[in-house]
């Protein structure tokens, strides 16, 4: 049995899910709003709802840590504080409960939650500052293939790339995230009708996350606990800042 947390998205989640079977997954209630600066602290704070939505998941399924055969996280991109969260929190279980550990594209887990729709899947997360998180998978039944890398870019230029892919014309053309629905009416003004966009998907994050490391566990792949880190694509605020000053 496998526990998927994902704080990187603005709806906090977490899941159970044993031999590719959901058991039982919890969302926030209180997703952090999308006026919300980058990188940071979600309104509904993930930091005051992910170990109540833990224990909710466990008295749920009847079921307790001990019970785990690992944890999976999101790691990316994301929410900078979402991310820092989700992270310790699980490397926190893992630690104390001797559990191995895998960390999923978030954007990735994201695409994973369109089932039931064979055709080219763009993951869109909204990155703020005009920006978005962008990845593209294609789906044929059971099998999703990602096509490019995590990227930190432009809607427009995410648009392009979904251009660029051979195949867009002759299938679906499906967007996901909450960077599709911020951006809804420039994707349907620059694609028409070839594109669909999802306001939710099969399942949380979460359980997609746990769905895609249980592959993983399976074949012994877990990652190195301590050498595991957030994927952010954007430097801090911090950081850009001291890059000014150089």
């Amino acid at each position: 049995m496998i526990l998927g947390i994902d704080t990187a998205t603005s709806t906090a989640s977490v899941a159970l899910v044993e031999n590719g079977q959901l058991v039982g997954e919890q969302r926030d209630t209180q997703p952090a709003l999308a006026t919300a600066p980058a990188g940071s602290t979600p309104k509904g704070n993930h930091a005051e709802v992910i170990l109540p939505l833990i224990q909710s998941i466990l008295k749920q399924a009847e079921t307790s840590i001990d019970a785990l055969s690992g944890i999976a996280v999101s790691i990316g991109p994301g929410s900078f504080t979402g991310l820092r969260i989700g992270l310790a929190t699980a490397k926190g279980i893992a630690y104390e409960c001797d559990l191995p550990i895998v960390g999923v594209s978030t954007l990735h887990a994201n695409a994973a939650r369109v089932t039931q729709v064979d055709g080219i899947i763009c993951s869109l997360l909204d990155a703020r500052k005009s920006e978005v998180y962008s990845a593209l998978f294609r789906r044929h039944g059971s099998q999703l293939v990602r096509l490019t890398n995590d990227a930190l870019t432009s809607i427009d230029k995410a648009l392009n790339h979904v251009r660029e892919q051979d195949g867009v014309g002759g299938g679906s053309l499906l967007f996901i995230g909450d960077g599709a629905k911020a951006y809804e009416k420039i994707i349907v003004r620059e694609l028409g009708v070839a594109a669909t966009i999802f306001s939710d998907g099969d399942g949380s994050v979460a359980a997609q996350v746990a769905r895609l490391a249980e592959l993983r566990f399976h074949v012994r792949l877990s990652d190195d606990i301590g050498a595991l880190r957030p994927v952010y694509l954007r430097p801090s605020e911090a950081e850009a800042k001291l890059a000014k000053l150089i």
